[in-house]
């Protein structure tokens, strides 16, 4: 699969003089990892076809009385730690002007961030491609949407009632993992071994005494050797990397120190890819991070899905150019 990937590279789908307005919704391109940020590479591979790359930030986001716009500033990139942007022109456009808007704000998702999916549709004349739909973000929360598929799943709960977690946290001989819903990058995220005598307190301060449902999952013990983010563009898998949690954690997320390192995809990884491609483009979730524990899928990512840069590096592809032909295909093809 990922050999077929890599044929691909490359793959243009316009003219070579067709240059495109790509706009970037996300967080500070000053305080980017130049080595690390998928949205950075991305900005750098549409530099590399000759397109013009336009950032803004979420508060630079406004509607001007007909439609929305931005203070945006065309950017050239390069991967130079400390020197990696220049502003070629900075001026307030609409977002109508953009072909393709890659939504690419970080989580938490907030009222802020769901305000900002809604006021980027606002566009009456000509809306951009977004990679990803608006509507799709908000449909898919990355933890809840997996419930969709319960048979990929490992055994889950989703609950605010200390008793309801307790009783399930019971039955799960090897732990339970307890998640936030709205957490991202590992946070919050806790191991509940059989007995622990904190159990209640742990469920409390993650459920903030009641108010807030969390997430409750039979612990997979495979995940000891890693978690397996896998990266989807429109709903094929294109490169994968293994995030091996340390010894003094059980997260594997680079954020949270793991360690990356190459992945295969399995045959089970292909038939999870293919039960959840229908889903992704009917919302319109052409770039997807998918988590893969053992045979279990956990996750769903479509806000601001990671891995891509590592997943090209160990597998000798780049994913940033799938995402880049099938930009220049949605464009082409309207």
């Amino acid at each position: 699969m990922l050999e077929g990937a890599a044929r691909a590279e490359g793959v243009r789908y316009l003219p070579p003089f067709m240059a495109l307005s790509l706009g970037f919704l996300m967080d500070p391109l000053e305080s980017v990892r130049v080595d690390h940020d998928t949205t950075f590479s991305l900005m750098l591979e549409a530099q590399r076809r000759g397109h013009d790359v336009y950032y803004f930030e979420q508060g630079w986001l406004r509607f001007n009385g007909r439609c929305s716009e931005a203070r945006m500033r065309r950017v050239r990139v390069r991967r130079e730690v400390g020197y990696h942007f220049d502003v070629l022109s900075e001026d307030v456009r609409p977002l109508s002007k953009l072909d393709v808007l890659f939504l690419r704000k970080d989580p938490p998702v907030d009222a802020d961030y769901l305000h900002a999916t809604q006021l980027v549709e606002l566009c009456p004349d000509r809306a951009p491609i977004f990679i990803n739909n608006p509507s799709g973000i908000r449909d898919a929360n990355e933890k809840l949407f997996t419930l969709n598929f319960p048979d990929l799943m490992p055994e889950t709960r989703v609950t605010r009632e200390l008793s309801v977690v307790l009783e399930f946290a019971a039955k799960n001989a090897q732990g339970t993992i307890l998640k936030p819903i709205d957490g991202f990058g590992g946070k919050g995220i806790l191991f509940l071994a059989p007995g622990d005598r904190n159990a209640r307190s742990m469920v409390e301060l993650l459920t903030q005494g009641g108010k807030e449902p969390i997430l409750a999952q039979a612990y997979v013990p495979e995940s000891r050797l890693g978690d397996k983010r896998i990266i989807l563009v429109d709903g094929d898998p294109v490169g994968a990397v293994l995030r091996v949690p340390s010894d003094a954690d059980h997260r594997g997320n680079m954020a949270a120190g793991g360690t990356p390192m190459k992945a295969d995809i399995t045959e089970r990884d292909l038939l999870i890819c293919k039960r959840l491609k229908p889903s992704l483009q009917e919302k319109g979730l052409t770039l997807v991070g998918i988590d893969v524990l053992g045979d279990y899928l956990t996750e769903v990512n479509v806000t601001s899905p990671t891995g891509l840069v590592e997943a090209s590096h160990l597998d000798g592809v780049s994913c940033e150019a799938r995402v880049l032909d099938v930009a220049e295909r949605m464009h082409g093809a309207r």
